[in-house]
């Protein structure tokens, strides 16, 4: 028997290769199924099925294209609906792979459909929960995104999540292994482990959510506080997921279509095309396209794509770094953007030496940031991280924006003002004037190295958050 956690940091997201006998199982695939097909092909395995745990909100996932390539059967938790051909099986019913058995457990709450699939080997002894969103370690699903397809509210769905776990998963032995969709980072959740994996009587002792005696009422309540709101995008996957969508090699096709610099321009004026440039952002205060904004590969790339960039079928031109065009592409096709229409070839250097104008982004060091607030007590300083890490501690006088708020709060800074701004680490600072930029704004400042940077620098004084503070 084969069992292998395919992790996906950018998403922090978990899919599941399972092999047992010349035949494999995958649980949750990507978008991109290359990795399983090849992984069979080597093993001389046939994929048989394809196992969601539900219809997923934070990315799409591969379950069509992987049961088109391979024959497999995609199978469903009891209610789901899916616009295509799948097996909505019912609460345990029970699949045989080479000469293992995997389970169905109906577990809704996070969603109606959300179910968790147990495997049970050889022997006949259960050993791994396949959990999905049902609990993570040290959390559980949110039961707040499936409110409106539900029709019910979200503590309706906390109830019922309550009633699963209590039922199906508290029983369970403690031996057992969970092996969660998701790990820290993820949406789907509030208070995950970086963990991959662990034990079930580990997490009955740890997971706040599966504590021992935690009343209904209680859960409910826990469950539901401390929850943000949900990248824009997570409508529009689910979607994707229940109706089926392109294939990505189309998707990639096209979107690998290298363009001139005139091409490229004429591009993106045809098509109003939003022009992306995913290199670093330590490259990108040096020198960019006018107009174009920074969500560089190196970081949470997609999930910033998915909460910033509102309209999913947007035209997308994007600056690669060389040899990074394919990535790009696949990296937003995973969260849904099937639109990208094709590269700036030659990247940067090409559109340079086109003599195209070039425009950048004022960098100073902590240090130089202190000297500028001695000297200007009244310059306004934003701290765009998101709003937990700002409650947690930050500079005194500095306003919080997060750059997840930035579609709505942008209306609210001054064009004649000069901002500095910092994040924890220089990558989501650079975005946010980026994309201010790209709307007129122009006086911006950025601090290199973030409020990490700043607090290793020791000249600043900090604050543990005390009292609401206005926006600007």
């Amino acid at each position: 028997m084969i069992v292998e956690q395919l992790y996906t940091g950018c998403l922090a997201q978990a899919a599941y290769y399972i092999e047992s006998n010349g035949e494999a199982a995958v649980i949750d695939p990507l978008r991109d199924i290359e990795a399983y097909t090849q992984k069979a092909k080597q093993n001389n395995a046939v994929i048989k099925y394809v196992f969601e745990t539900h219809f997923h909100a934070d990315f799409v996932s591969g379950h069509v294209d992987l049961a088109k390539q391979t024959g497999a059967q995609i199978v469903y938790g009891p209610t789901a609906k899916p616009g295509f051909d799948a097996l909505v099986a019912a609460d345990e019913q029970v699949f045989k792979l080479g000469n293992v058995s995997i389970k169905l457990l109906h577990t809704p709450g996070h969603t109606l459909e959300s179910c968790c699939y147990l495997l049970i080997d050889e022997a006949g002894e259960e050993k791994i929960l396949f959990s999905g969103d049902t609990i993570f370690l040290g959390d559980v699903g949110r039961p707040d995104l499936a409110q409106k397809a539900a029709n019910m509210t979200q503590e309706e769905l906390a109830g019922m999540l309550y009633d699963s776990i209590q039922t199906k998963i508290m029983p369970l032995a403690d031996s057992i292994v969970v092996y969660p969709a998701h790990g820290a980072g993820s949406a789907c959740g509030k208070n995950m482990s970086a963990d991959k994996f662990d034990n079930l009587g580990h997490q009955k002792q740890t997971n706040y959510a599966m504590r021992k005696g935690i009343s209904r009422e209680e859960f409910i309540t826990e469950v539901l506080t401390g929850l943000v709101k949900p990248p824009q995008y997570f409508p529009f996957n689910v979607a994707m997921n229940k109706q089926g969508y392109k294939n990505i090699d189309e998707v990639i096709k096209r979107g690998l279509t290298p363009l001139s610099v005139e091409a490229f321009e004429v591009a993106a004026e045809e098509t109003e095309a939003l022009i992306l440039d995913t290199r670093s952002e330590k490259l990108f205060v040096k020198g960019f396209v006018p107009g174009a904004i920074n969500i560089g590969l190196g970081g949470d790339f997609a999930p910033w794509v998915g909460t910033l960039i509102t309209n999913i079928e947007q035209p997308i031109l994007f600056i690669a770094e060389r040899g990074k065009e394919k990535e790009v592409i696949t990296r937003l096709a995973r969260v849904g953007y099937n639109n990208t229409i094709g590269y700036l070839d030659g990247g940067l250097e090409e559109w340079q030496m086109a003599g195209k104008p070039v425009n950048t982004i004022k960098s100073i060091t902590p240090d130089e940031l202190a000297d500028t607030l001695e000297e200007h007590p009244t310059a306004m300083l934003l701290d765009v991280r998101r709003k937990s890490e700002y409650d947690s501690q930050h500079i005194i006088g500095a306003e919080s924006v997060p750059l997840d708020t930035i579609n709505e709060t942008m209306g609210q800074l001054d064009k004649e003002t000069t901002y500095l701004v910092h994040c924890a680490a220089g990558y989501r600072s650079v975005i946010f004037i980026s994309i201010l930029m790209a709307r007129g704004y122009n006086n911006f400042v950025n601090v290199e190295g973030g409020f990490n940077a700043i607090l290793a620098n020791g000249r600043f004084n900090t604050s543990h958050y005390e009292k609401p503070i206005t926006m600007l």
